[in-house]
C-alpha cells in the first residue's frame, strides 16, 4: 500500500502554508488533571474554518486545477467540514462549488457553505444517501466530485500532524477521530514518514460503528447511523481506500456514546474554554474512557480537537448537562 514519503508530505504542507499558518498543540493541565496523563490537544478548532478538512482540500483543489486546467466547478457531499473545505479552496481558485448534504443538517455549517460561495442542496436521509445521489448528479452533469478520501486529502490532512509530530515527537498513542478516514490515514502517513514509534488508535461513535466493525472484521462492514451529537463521525459505509492503510496500521478502534462525546465537549469548554464539535471531542472521550487502562494512564497523549462547529442550540443543550 502506497505511503507518500516525508518530502512529498512537506510539498503537500506547503500548499496548506499559501493559505493558513500552523497550528497550535497545548498541554492543559485540568485535561492532563482529569485523565491522569499528558494530554497533547492538536488544536484544529483553530484553522481558517475551524476544522482540520481545511488543509486537505487546499492541496486537492490546487492538484485538481493542475491536471484539468478548463475546470469550472466542483461537487461534493458533506456533513459541513469537507463541505466548507472544498467551497474554501474552490472559491480561492475561481471555481463554483456545487455542496450537497442530508436533510437535517447543521445550520450553522450550512450557513459557513453558503458564506464561501457554495450551491448548497438538501438531499437524503442521511450522509451515504446523499453521497449516493450527489454522484448521480456528478456522473449526469458532468462534473467533478470531490471524494471523502483521497490521497491528495490525505496528504494536505497530514500537515497538521507533522506539526504535532514534529513538536512531540514522544506521544505513546495518539487518538484520532474517523468519519471517512482522511484524518486517520494522515496521521498514519506523519507518523509513517517522520519514522516515529506512537500508536494509533482510532475512534467512531458508538451510533455509528461501521469502522470499528469493519475493523474487527478486516473488510468493509455497513453499520446504521443514529449519533445525535457526533455529525462528523455519522457515517453508514466505510470508505474502501481509507480500510487498507486501517488494517495495516491502526492498533486499535474505540468507540464513544453520544453522552461520553456530550461530557467531552463540556470538559473541554470548562477546562480550555475551546468549542468542541461532537466529532471533535470524540478523541477526548475515549481517552476519559480509557482513563484508568495502560493505554492512558501516565502514558503521553495526543488528542485531535478536529473541530469546533457545533451549532449554538446544540451546545447550549450540551452545556446544560452534568
Amino acid at each position: 500500500m502506497y505511503q507518500p514519503s516525508l518530502a512529498e508530505l512537506d510539498v503537500a504542507a506547503a500548499i496548506v502554508y499559501r493559505a493558513m499558518p500552523a497550528t497550535p498543540q497545548y498541554s492543559w493541565p485540568q485535561l492532563n488533571q482529569a485523565l491522569g496523563a499528558e494530554a497533547w490537544v492538536k488544536h484544529e478548532n483553530h484553522t481558517p474554518l475551524g476544522a482540520f478538512k481545511t488543509r486537505g482540500g487546499l492541496v486537492y483543489m490546487e492538484r485538481l486545477r493542475d491536471r484539468l486546467p478548463e475546470l469550472r466547478g466542483v461537487l461534493a457531499a458533506t456533513r459541513g467540514n469537507h463541505g466548507q473545505s472544498v467551497a474554501f479552496a474552490a472559491q480561492r481558485h475561481g471555481l463554483q462549488a456545487k455542496i450537497f448534504v442530508p436533510f437535517g443538517n447543521s445550520v450553522e455549517k450550512n450557513a459557513a457553505m453558503r458564506a464561501l460561495g457554495a450551491q448548497l442542496t438538501e438531499v437524503g436521509d442521511d450522509f451515504q444517501a446523499c453521497r449516493e445521489h450527489a454522484a448521480r448528479v456528478a456522473e449526469t452533469e458532468g462534473l467533478h466530485m470531490v471524494p471523502s478520501w483521497h490521497a491528495d486529502l490525505v496528504a494536505g490532512v497530514a500537515s497538521g500532524y507533522l506539526e504535532l509530530f514534529r513538536a512531540q515527537s514522544d506521544l505513546d498513542v495518539l487518538l484520532v477521530p474517523i468519519g471517512q478516514g482522511s484524518g486517520i490515514c494522515a496521521a498514519i502517513a506523519a507518523r509513517n514518514a517522520l519514522g516515529v514509534k506512537t500508536r494509533i488508535v482510532g475512534v467512531v461513535s458508538s451510533h455509528a460503528p461501521t469502522y470499528q466493525l469493519s475493523f474487527r472484521a478486516g473488510r468493509a462492514v455497513p453499520a446504521p447511523v443514529t449519533t445525535k451529537v457526533a455529525d462528523g463521525l455519522a457515517c453508514r459505509q466505510p470508505d474502501e481506500g481509507s480500510l487498507a492503510a486501517i488494517f495495516e496500521y491502526v492498533d486499535d478502534v474505540l468507540a464513544v456514546t453520544d453522552d461520553e462525546v456530550a461530557h467531552a465537549m463540556r470538559l473541554y469548554y470548562r477546562a480550555t474554554h475551546n468549542l468542541a464539535e461532537g466529532a471533535g471531542a470524540a478523541a477526548l472521550a475515549a481517552a476519559l474512557q480509557h482513563k484508568d487502562s495502560a493505554l492512558i494512564k501516565g502514558r503521553k497523549v495526543g488528542l485531535p480537537l478536529t473541530g469546533g462547529n457545533v451549532d449554538a442550540d446544540l451546545f447550549r443543550h450540551i452545556l446544560q448537562g452534568p
